[in-house]
Order: C-alpha cells, then sequence, then structure tokens
C-alpha cells in the first residue's frame, strides 16, 4: 500500500512530469500486447495513455484524496512556512508550503506541498489550504507519510467554514424578514433556515451564537 502511496504521490506533485511517463508506458505496453496477441488494435493503448496524460494534470489530487480517505490513517499536521509563487491557477498566484505532519506514532516528518498538489477531502471545487500555524486533521499510508490528504471536515479551520457555509441561508432569511416582517413565507423560511441550523451545529458553533439564533426563533410569530 505504501508503494501505491508513493507512486500517487510523484504523479500528484509532478503531474507535468508524469505525462511523459504515462506514453511511454503506453507504448511499452502496447508493444508487449501487440508483440503477444498480434492485433494491431493494442496500439490505442498509446493514445489512451496519452489522453490520460493529460488528464492526470486535473485529476491526480482527487484520486490522491479518494485512496487516503479510505485507507490511510489518521494524524494531524501544521503549516510551518508558505511562499507565493509568479505561477498562477483560475488567475490566482500559486502558493507552496512547508509543514511537519506527526503521525499517529509520534513520528515528526517534514512536508511539502503547494496550491495545485495539495489533496483534500471532501472533493470540492475549492482549494482550501489550511492557516499557517494551525493544526489540521491528515490521513497517510503508514510508511510514505509524505503523502497525506487534509480532512478539512474533520479540522476546526474547515469546522469554521461549515459553520459561515450553513449560516448563509439564516442570514439571508433573517434580511428577508426584516424587510416584510408579516410576509407568512419570509417568516416560514426564516424558521425553517433557523430550525436546521440549530440542530445541525447546537454541539460545534459558537454558543453564543446558538443562543442567539434560538432567542430569534422563539421571537417568530407562531405558526399557523
Amino acid at each position: 500500500m505504501s508503494s501505491l502511496s508513493a507512486i500517487l504521490y510523484f504523479i500528484t506533485q509532478h503531474p507535468f512530469w508524469s505525462w511523459p511517463l504515462f506514453l511511454l508506458l503506453g507504448v511499452a505496453l502496447s508493444l508487449l500486447l501487440v508483440k503477444r496477441t498480434r492485433k494491431k488494435r493494442w496500439f490505442l493503448l498509446i493514445l489512451a495513455f496519452f489522453i490520460y496524460g493529460q488528464v492526470n494534470l486535473f485529476v491526480a489530487h482527487i484520486f490522491n484524496a479518494m485512496f487516503l480517505e479510505a485507507f490511510g490513517v489518521q494524524g494531524t499536521a501544521v503549516i510551518t512556512h508558505s511562499d507565493e509563487t509568479s505561477s498562477t491557477l483560475n488567475d490566482q498566484n500559486i502558493w507552496d508550503y512547508d509543514g511537519v505532519l506527526q503521525t499517529a506514532d509520534g513520528s515528526d516528518v517534514v512536508v511539502q506541498f503547494d496550491t495545485m498538489s495539495a489533496s483534500i477531502y471532501p472533493i470540492t471545487n475549492a482549494i482550501n489550504i489550511p492557516p499557517q500555524g494551525e493544526a489540521f486533521v491528515v490521513k497517510y499510508i503508514p510508511g510514505f507519510p509524505r503523502n497525506f490528504v487534509v480532512m478539512r471536515d474533520l479540522s476546526s479551520y474547515g469546522k469554521r467554514m461549515l459553520i459561515a457555509e450553513d449560516r448563509e441561508p439564516v442570514e439571508k432569511a433573517s434580511t428577508q424578514f426584516a424587510v416584510s416582517p408579516g410576509n407568512k413565507d419570509f417568516i416560514a423560511e426564516y424558521r425553517s433556515a433557523l430550525t436546521t441550523f440549530i440542530d445541525q451545529h447546537r454541539h460545534d458553533a459558537d454558543p453564543g451564537l446558538i443562543r442567539d439564533y434560538q432567542a430569534r426563533l422563539d421571537a417568530l410569530p407562531p405558526a399557523d
């Protein structure tokens, strides 16, 4: 399992170098199969590996994250240093990160990654890197801990993000209610948003926020 993790680490950290390697693998495998079967259709493998080499630029970190989430063991890590590079992704500069990962047995491992190569779970379009200096939860394969996935929703920074996202429907409904407090549809939407948030985050959100939302809920006109 650690060997597979090392391979995934390489193609995730070095997707551009992986492209010609995928092509060479396709050529070698197709020549072997053509020689054994005498069927030239196996040369199509070269095209398949060539195309995947390009696709790998965008999906390597996704497969890596799914693999580590499924088979990895839990540890913690901290980003110790970050540098903004001159390279860009979606018109935003790519950052290089240094960190220290602490394995389940207490060993310290120096790790490096950048914005493009970061593996984060759950899979989303957004690249949510943990703040520098704050511990976060990771998963890795014993024997090759340099390859790890950031477990966003298990980490403090990820929980804060989820709470902020879940507050958005509440604040939207609150604004609607303030515009027209007598609108029954707005009241119902506000009540539903408050109830949903309180039920989901009663034990992980700021107690003061929960008290505030509960007071808002109690102050709403009674449902018909």
